[in-house]
């Protein structure tokens, strides 16, 4: 047993050195995270022991435990290929017993960055609410039971939930990662900013809770031995025991069924075959005939089925809609904000043939003319407008409601139409200039050496989209500034989007002709991921 577990540790060890052999540019952002980590973990041990003898230290650090362990269940879900030890099936055909693995497995979990930022949080929150000696022995207890209760919830989550990462499912789960980091920074700052103003002491009823939740019940049998509550005290470490015990019983039992368990993965493969076939069916009967609706069918499947496209998607349709609804909350926004929905989806038409990858010259084969051409980019830009139309109008509308000011609803919609034609009149333009690759496999959106294409892109056809708006954005000006001018501000709004069809149109008429004379250029830039 001994010795297994000395052979995963090793093995662990040898899979993060070799890992870092494969290039530099690996061993610099090893280097570099590493540093950056265990630099705000020593600044997170400082602060912590600076709140020691606060009133308020102990609900604060309940709370923070609290959401370390959520962050320990929750992360193999996101980065499932993070820890190729967290995937045991690898070890399926060896001959080992469940239980000696699980001792294995979960001392080689000890080993890293993480681990070791973990026990600087621990040891910081219990040294912020350790007082007497009773409470110092506690805490190494503490430390001890709530780093195991992290380790054995991510091993438990990973071990349940493998076959489902390690497929392409699982891999679309991934892309829910942006989602999750950009709701939680908005909830993040928004509680940040509520406790600014409000203090430490509304923390209270809810780290009551928290403190007999493993793993913050461990800081907070420690927190309760300081307060003389020692029979509190042992009851939040036992609960925190209890847990670590079973999650190690589900862990092992996970771990046997997986084991011993067929992979049945590839059953009734044909079924959901035939789901997408009607899908496909249903969905072709209301779009345009034509090329239109194919290619139109062909651009919504991406946003449904392709990793990379899906990720975009879901970043751009999270942050369109946080951005002006937090700072709605908050009292600190306008609605002029809902235009962040509009640019943000407008994105997604820059580089539209880099989503095709190698299988872009099948397009360049049914192009012949300027007009082949115009087809194709309309038909991308009307399922990209299935989208993003319906979904700005929403956010708009939402961004008002809080506000309550409904007056100025036609001028926030007229402005937002306006720069959602700019956007897909250069993302049709850009997406002939500039195309570049977008690589299969790998976190990396811009092929190596293709960097700048994606800037140029990008933040050039946003300026561009930008200057093309300036008519409508000199009107809304003028408007709001003149005597009287808000009675008609409703004409923003037909404009608005009169305005962003004409530039939409324009755009697309301007990019044909380059599309059609550069297919070649085309294919070269996009295969190359």
């Amino acid at each position: 047993m001994t010795g297994l577990t000395s052979t995963v540790v090793r093995l662990k060890l040898a899979l993060l050195r070799n890992g870092l052999r494969q290039s530099g540019g690996r061993r610099a952002a090893y280097v570099a995270s590493a540093v950056v980590t265990l630099l705000f973990a020593a600044l997170q041990l400082i602060g912590l022991i600076a709140l020691r003898g606060h009133e308020h230290a102990a609900s604060l650090v309940v709370l923070l435990v609290a959401v370390l362990g959520l962050g320990w269940a929750v992360m193999p879900l996101f980065f499932p290929s993070g820890d190729e030890t967290l995937d045991p099936s690898r070890l399926v055909m060896l001959p080992l017993r469940p239980r000696p693995l699980v001792r294995a497995l979960l001392a080689a979990s000890l080993v890293g960055i993480g681990p070791l930022f973990t026990v600087l949080i621990l040891v910081g929150s219990v040294i912020a609410v350790a007082h007497g000696t009773f409470a110092y022995v506690l805490s190494v207890l503490a430390v001890v039971l709530g780093m195991l209760v992290c380790v054995a919830f991510a091993r438990a989550v990973a071990t349940a939930s493998i076959r489902l990462l390690t497929s392409r499912k699982g891999r679309d789960l991934a892309v829910l990662s942006g989602l999750v980091v950009a709701i939680g920074a908005q909830v993040v700052n928004f509680g940040a900013q509520r406790l600014g103003s409000s203090g430490l002491g509304q923390l209270g009823p809810a780290a009551d809770v928290l403190a007999w939740v493993p793993p913050a019940s461990a800081v907070g049998a420690v927190d309760a031995a300081s307060e003389g509550a020692y029979g509190i005290a042992v009851g939040r470490l036992m609960v925190s025991a209890g847990a670590l015990a079973l999650l190690v019983a589900l862990w092992a039992r996970t771990l046997t069924r997986l084991m011993t368990a067929p992979d049945g993965s590839t059953l009734q493969a044909a079924e959901p075959a035939a789901r997408d076939r009607r899908t496909s069916a249903g969905l072709g009967r209301l779009l345009p005939a034509g090329r239109t609706g194919t290619v139109m069918e062909r651009s919504l499947r991406y946003v449904w089925r392709d990793p990379k496209t899906k990720a975009a998607w879901v970043t751009s349709l999270a942050i369109g809609l946080i951005v002006p609804v937090f700072n709605a909350l908050q009292g600190t926004g306008s609605i002029y904000f809902a235009c962040f929905a509009a640019g943000m989806l407008g994105i997604q038409m820059y580089n539209q043939f880099g989503q095709d990858t190698s299988a872009f010259w099948m397009v360049a084969l049914t192009i012949s003319s300027t007009r082949d051409a115009y087809v194709e980019l309309r038909a991308r830009a009307l399922a990209l407008l299935l989208i993003t139309l319906p979904y700005a109008t929403l956010v708009t509308v939402l961004t008002t409601a809080l506000l309550g000011d409904w007056a100025r609803l036609p001028e926030a919609l007229g402005l937002s139409f306006a720069l959602l034609g700019a956007m897909l009149a250069t993302g049709a333009w850009t997406s002939a200039r500039f195309p570049y690759s977008i690589p299969q496999e790998g976190y990396k959106n811009v092929a190596p050496g293709q960097a700048g294409l994606a800037w140029i892109a990008i933040f050039g056809g946003m300026v561009a989209a930008a200057l093309l708006c300036a008519p409508v954005i000199a009107l809304a000006i003028w408007l709001n500034v003149s005597a009287g001018g808000d009675r008609w501000s409703w004409i923003l709004l037909p404009l608005g989007a009169a305005y962003g069809a004409a530039l939409t149109v324009l755009g697309l008429r301007l990019a044909a002709p380059r599309t059609a004379a550069r297919l070649p250029e085309i294919l070269t830039a996009v295969s190359k991921g």
